[in-house]
This record gives structure tokens, C-alpha cells and sequence, in this order.
């Protein structure tokens, strides 16, 4: 078995996933006004600085699908369910062990709003679950 079987058109895809779903997802229609209220930004803050948090969207995003598709690919031989079903299973693993407690640990230190990490942690777990998707119906 060959454990860095990745397929890396589905990895460019799940990051691309990423970029779609935060774009919807923190939309002023969508939770952008109530996610900029919450975070202590405003518009004129946003557009000054926006190279870096999209260069790191991107990276991060590029990472993330990497590892996902990386350990989908051991949990599918381990399990050997579907590789769709071993797809999406890791990422809702991987978001709710990694994402989801980084997240509720790090806010509560900071004292951030709750509403704050749970609109986060939404973000996270439909971003990680879409990428999920596509690394399990786009297999190696």
C-alpha cells in the first residue's frame, strides 16, 4: 500500500471549496455583517489588509485538502467502507477533533463571543465537509 496516494485534481478542487464556501459564507448577506460585528472589523480595515488572510485562505485551505485526502486515503484501507463513506467520515473526524475543539479552546482563552466560535466552527465543518465530498467522489 502506497500511503501518499493522492489525487491532486480533487486536492485543487477541495481547496478551491474552500474559497467558494467563505466567500458565501461570510457574505454580508449571509453571516458577513454579523461575523465583522462580532470580530471588531470594519469594511475599511477589511480592504486594507487583505493580501496576507487570502494568501493564508488559500494555503491553508491547499493544506488542509492535502491532509484530508492523505488520511482519507489510510482510513480507506483500513476500513475499506466506500471511499466516499471513508471520505466524508475522516473530514467530519478531523473537523470535530481538530477544527471544532481549536477553535472552542483558543476563542474561550481570548474570551471571544460564542456566537463568534460557533459561526467559525460552521464555517469549518461545511468547508471540511465539502472537501470531503469531492476527495471521496473524485478518488485516487
Amino acid at each position: 500500500m502506497n500511503v501518499v496516494e493522492v489525487n491532486w485534481l480533487a486536492v485543487i478542487l477541495a481547496t478551491a471549496s474552500a474559497m467558494v464556501v467563505g466567500m458565501i459564507w461570510y457574505a454580508k448577506p449571509v453571516f458577513g455583517t454579523i461575523w465583522m460585528h462580532l470580530a471588531g472589523l470594519s469594511q475599511e480595515r477589511m480592504r486594507k489588509n487583505m493580501v496576507w488572510p487570502m494568501v493564508s485562505a488559500v494555503l491553508g485551505s491547499l493544506i488542509t485538502a492535502y491532509i484530508l485526502a492523505h488520511v482519507t486515503f489510510m482510513a480507506h484501507a483500513f476500513f475499506n467502507q466506500s471511499f466516499l463513506a471513508d471520505a466524508l467520515t475522516t473530514a467530519f473526524w478531523l473537523w470535530f477533533g481538530l477544527s471544532l475543539t481549536t477553535l472552542v479552546i483558543h476563542n474561550s482563552f481570548e474570551q471571544k463571543p460564542w456566537k463568534l466560535t460557533w459561526l467559525a466552527a460552521g464555517n469549518r465543518f461545511v468547508t471540511i465537509m465539502i472537501m470531503g465530498l469531492i476527495i471521496g467522489l473524485i478518488q485516487p
